[in-house]
């Protein structure tokens, strides 16, 4: 009998089958423990490099996913962040800080005046433009990049600077001026001089009525003190008010230290500087003297 031979796959398909068959399990063996290096994706096609974002570089704090590569520029080398934006300083603002900030725009030419300790409209325009001079966005406000710059290119001030007598020289005291407590009072350099026995203590500028409601002119005493005081003719504030003749006073004026000269009182003596009339307040004494000539 002739025995039949059972069909096999020639030599040559073996070989080629078992190369398949090596190929498929080292593919099966690596799968899982594949090694990916930064930018590429499961593809394996290669992306470039780049940056994180600000939250994956800055944020410390453990996070549940990872943080996803964006493709933004890198930084340029001349770039720099610009310090908070956030306001220091603006209108209506009063105290040590912007009187500081009045004696350094001072030293640099940026305010023609002495230092009030209030930001009035002057400050505010004084601050545009020192903020125009430099680049900074015109605001009037004193941000933290303006109040930096301002530091880098100015001294700190001092005593006097921050706290000069007056803006004019103060007059010869009229000799009604020379004996007991006086507040000696000059039109003529509009400055205001509290003296004790001839002896002046202190200086401050002072402002006076328009020709239609005049500061009158003469020798009274103080018969009031109100410290809070708030017009009832003309519903205004008159803060550490010395009434001397009817309805006219020493007193503090904010509108005296926004805008200076240009305005007028209703007939009272106004004082700029806060911190002098405040001073000056708890010392006079209810019938005191008061000197306008």
């Amino acid at each position: 009998m002739r025995r039949v031979r059972k069909n096999r796959p020639s030599r040559g398909a073996r070989t080629t089958a078992a190369a398949a068959l090596g190929v498929f399990l080292l593919a099966a063996l690596t799968t899982g423990c594949k090694v990916e290096t930064a930018g590429t994706t499961g593809t394996g096609t290669a992306k470039p490099v780049t940056h994180l974002t600000q939250d994956a570089k800055d944020d410390g704090k453990p996070r549940g996913d990872r943080a996803t590569p964006t493709a933004v520029p890198p930084p340029t080398p001349s770039a720099r962040r610009s310090p908070e934006a956030r306001t220091l300083m603006a209108a209506g603002d009063r105290g040590g800080r912007v009187r500081e900030l009045q004696a350094r725009l001072r030293q640099i030419g940026h305010f023609d005046r002495n230092p009030t300790g209030y930001y009035g409209t002057v400050t505010d325009a004084s601050v545009r433009s020192f903020q125009g001079k430099r680049g900074l966005p015109r605001t009037g406000r004193t941000d933290a990049e303006t109040w930096e710059r301002l530091l880098a290119m100015t001294r700190k001030p001092t005593a006097r600077e921050l706290d000069p007598p007056t803006t004019l020289p103060v007059a010869k005291p009229d000799p009604r001026c020379l004996k007991g407590r006086v507040m000696c009072v000059s039109k003529s350099s509009r400055t205001l001089s509290w003296m004790i026995d001839g002896k002046v203590l202190m200086s401050m500028d002072v402002r006076f009525g328009s020709q239609y409601t005049p500061t009158r002119e003469g020798t009274f005493s103080v018969f009031w003190k109100s410290r809070h005081h708030v017009s009832t003719l003309y519903d205004s504030p008159m803060p550490y008010a010395m009434f001397f003749s009817g309805g006219q006073a020493v007193h503090y004026s904010s509108d005296f230290a926004a805008r200076g000269y240009s305005g007028a009182s209703h007939g009272c003596v106004n004082v700029r500087d806060e911190g002098k009339i405040a001073s000056l307040y708890g010392q006079v004494r209810k019938g005191d003297k008061v000197v306008v000539h």
